[in-house]
């Protein structure tokens, strides 16, 4: 490894490193599979047309690319023998000697790929890694992963590149078209269908990247690695020109579009370029394109699909929001369930960011009592997913905190059947309350009689005065399932209303009548005045983290 007085970090390939690495892959495959291996690239090598390879070479096409466009197809693609040196035995057979084009074996990146699939790339310090081994790409993404401290046990690989390759691919076929269009070869090889960049790219570093992550490669892996290939300089070919895309607008592609992975935008130019007759793109795009002699920048991103840790919370005190709760920068209450609850359990997943979600909530003054209320806590792109043992020590820790505010229960690590799962039972929960009761007049054993005879009302509750601020003026139908009233020693006009009521209905509002917007309510049916002193959730009735 050099390093040049511009910081670019140099990796060079020569023809010695190549065949040490293709004897190291046939003492770890076993002699018989890299003899296969062997015959089977010599063999294609030698059914190819040598003046037209000769003629991509010369153009700055590498080796894979070249075995691209004649419909190559297999697992070929990631033998460290796909160096330009296979072609000098065609080429010395062709021109009596490899002198006169020992430079096109040698030079630039891939005026067709960029450098993709010869493996090199530009990384975020404008570091130049230039190579034929696959391993030096795969080592680097791996290297990140493990830097960022993801542990996966399987992934899906992503690849994104430039949409000048396609243009540049283009032409390169316009080019062999107009020489050889009229040879037999021509006609039956180039009128296959095509292996992709992304497709050879993929094929080429799988296996390695498998190796050195220890993980399979699966298409429906929660762990995604994407790698995005840029290149501003050659996509500048698209800023010159613009092209109509299907909505008859048009669509400027300049460097700053290509630093993007906008995948609907380069659809777009994909599609406006495949629209263009031949003789309009000869017009816009030189054929053969041009050499290029940097590679595209590699960026290097890796995702796991968000995980859920669900479980119930209980909440002890009045002050208390479900959520961080602020009004002109000012914090309401004096903490939140999500916060003490998600503070706790990021760290350990070692994730991005989270999002708390709770089967409804209760008002800062209400207390969550009972078996609690279901939650998830849903962790983006979580670097690690807890264990059972994990999980027991973060319940352990949020229980055990000093101010006792917020408590938790059962804490499990779910997929996305946990959210499915909470979504809809919310729908059909039953809640149960205790709420303490003044009345304007004296209790009398009347009121516990008709209050224990309501089953299943009806009530009608307009939105509260208290959020139509921020929430539409609706006419909502509850049903109350059953009351029953607790005399408080000593008192008579206070008492402990407990109920049961449909999911949704505003217990508070019942209690007073709301200036008439929720009717029939306590007060109606006892017929005074009645108000509602503290209120507490004692049930949440759904099969959701029992």
């Amino acid at each position: 490894m050099a390093i040049s007085n511009e910081k670019e970090e140099v990796i060079s390939c020569s023809k010695v490193g190549v065949i040490v690495e293709a004897k190291e892959a046939q003492i770890s495959t076993g002699p018989s599979e890299g003899e296969a291996a062997d015959k089977i690239i010599s063999d294609t090598v030698l059914s190819l047309p040598s003046h037209a390879i000769l003629d991509l070479l010369s153009i700055g096409v590498c080796t894979r690319c070249i075995f691209r466009l004649f419909g190559v197809r297999g697992q070929i693609y990631w033998s460290s023998l796909l160096s330009p040196t296979i072609f000098a035995p065609l080429i010395q057979k062709s021109n009596g000697s490899d002198d006169e084009h020992s430079k096109g074996l040698e030079s630039e990146f891939c005026s067709i790929c960029l450098g993709i699939l010869q493996f090199g790339f530009s990384k975020e310090k404008q570091n130049l890694v230039k190579s034929e081994l696959i391993n030096n790409v795969s080592e680097e993404i791996a290297k990140f992963i493990k830097q960022e401290g993801h542990e996966i046990d399987s992934f899906s690989l992503e690849v994104s590149i430039p949409p000048i390759i396609l243009a540049n691919e283009r032409s390169v076929w316009l080019y062999l078209k107009k020489k050889y269009g009229s040879e037999r070869w021509f006609e039956e090889k180039f009128h296959a269908e095509h292996v992709t960049v992304k497709d050879a790219f993929k094929l080429a570093i799988t296996s390695s990247l498998e190796t050195l992550l220890t993980a399979k490669s699966e298409i429906s892996s929660s762990s995604r690695i994407r790698l995005n290939h840029t290149h501003s300089k050659a996509s500048l070919n698209l800023e010159k020109e613009s092209v109509e895309n299907a909505d008859g607008a048009n669509v400027k592609r300049g460097a700053e579009c290509s630093e993007q992975s906008n995948g609907k935008t380069d659809a777009a130019i994909q599609r406006s370029l495949s629209r263009l007759q031949d003789h309009a793109f000869c017009e816009r795009f030189k054929s053969p394109p041009e050499k290029v002699n940097e590679p595209c920048k590699l960026e290097i991103i890796c995702n796991r699909a968000p995980i859920y840790i669900g479980g119930r919370y209980l909440k002890y005190s009045r002050n208390v929001s479900q959520s961080r709760w602020l009004i002109d920068d000012e914090r309401k209450g004096e903490a939140s369930v999500e916060e003490i609850i998600g503070s706790n359990i990021l760290p350990v997943c070692r994730g991005d960011n989270y999002k708390f979600h709770a089967a409804g909530r209760e008002d800062i003054d209400v207390r969550m009592l009972g078996s609690g209320r279901p939650f998830l806590v849903e962790i983006q792109n979580a670097r690690h997913v807890p264990s059972e043992v994990s999980i027991g020590e973060m319940e352990e820790k949020i229980n055990n905190l000093r101010e006792k505010l917020v408590r938790v229960r059962n804490l499990q690590v779910l997929g996305s059947e946990g959210w499915t799962l909470m979504r809809e039972g919310e729908t059909e929960k039953q809640k149960q309350y205790a709420a303490l009761v003044w009345i304007s007049r004296p209790l009398e054993d009347e009121d516990l009689q008709t209050i224990a005879s309501l089953m299943d009302m009806s009530i009608l509750q307009k939105t509260p005065v208290r959020v139509l601020h921020r929430r539409s003026p609706l006419d909502r139908e509850k049903i109350i399932h059953w009351m029953k009233i607790e005399r408080m020693v000593g008192s008579q006009q206070y008492f402990l209303l407990h109920l049961c009521t449909e999911a949704g209905t505003y217990i508070k509002e019942f209690v007073h009548g709301d200036l008439g917007r929720t009717y029939p309510n306590l007060g109606s049916i006892l017929k005074c005045r009645a108000e509602i002193l503290q209120l507490d959730v004692t049930d949440v009735k759904m099969d959701c983290f029992n």
